[in-house]
């Protein structure tokens, strides 16, 4: 049986492929424990210095296995356990020292949506449909979405998304705030972008994401004082030296 989640390393970047295309790359138990496996190599592999997110087949994702909790004799223990498992994944993602992009197509639904906000810049091809999907069938968010998808547009356009059952198109999408940029081939611009990332200040590039995506949870003090002690310590690192130095000598 194929991994459902796959991980491969070329020129700096770790491509991170959803791998289930027989099934839009629903989330059921394997997978999720695929993707928590596939992340902390990601953390692990000082190699890697710039992530791409992608899903093969037609869909990018989902969302989450409906069959596997239908058949499932303990269907609401079963569904909290993959709810837990998946989130683990999806917050290691989330938490990675290195930026992340997503190129997205065809459907992005549900805890989908969750994977997919784990990622700094979003390429969407046109024609893309996102689907919050989760009360269409009597469910709450998982995968973060409660979370990600207020941060990304705001909170009531996320309720009137949430609520309205209704799905956006790309278009929709990238004016609302949910996607970067809509393209007619995302693998190739977010493969661009994450080349760049890799061949550029990676380090630095990996502390301003993680800066950017805590920040919400801090005081403006605290804020303040992260970035003294991060500037302080990213000036001694051999990436700022030697940056700071090509900078001068111009």
């Amino acid at each position: 049986m194929p991994n459902p989640v796959t991980l491969t390393t070329a020129g700096g970047v770790g491509h991170l492929q959803l791998n289930r295309p027989e099934a839009a790359n629903t989330i059921n138990m394997p997978f999720a424990e695929a993707l928590g496996e596939a992340v902390d190599c990601i953390a692990e592999d000082d190699a890697i210095k710039a992530v791409l997110l992608t899903g093969n087949g037609k869909r990018f994702c989902a969302g989450g296995d409906i069959s596997a909790f239908a058949e499932s004799p303990d269907k609401g223990g079963f569904l909290s356990k993959l709810a837990a498992t998946v989130d683990r994944g999806v917050q290691a993602l989330e938490s990675l020292q290195k930026p992340v992009v997503a190129a997205v197509h065809g459907a992005v639904a549900g805890g989908g949506l969750g994977i997919m906000l784990a990622a700094d810049v979003i390429i969407a091809a046109e024609g893309t449909s996102f689907v919050f999907a989760y009360p269409s069938i009597g469910l709450t968010p998982d995968c973060g979405t409660s979370a990600s998808l207020s941060r990304a547009m705001g909170l009531h356009c996320a309720l009137a998304f949430a609520l309205s059952g209704r799905p956006l198109d790309a278009s929709q999408a990238l004016n609302q705030g949910l996607v970067t940029e809509v393209v007619v081939d995302p693998l190739a611009r977010a493969g661009e972008v994450a080349s760049a990332w890799a061949s550029g200040a990676s380090g630095a590039l990996g502390d301003v994401r993680r800066m950017l995506r805590q920040a919400p949870g801090l005081s403006r003090a605290e804020v303040g004082e992260r970035e003294a002690s991060t500037i302080g310590r990213r000036m001694a690192t051999d990436e700022a030296q030697v940056l700071v130095q090509t900078f001068l000598g111009r």
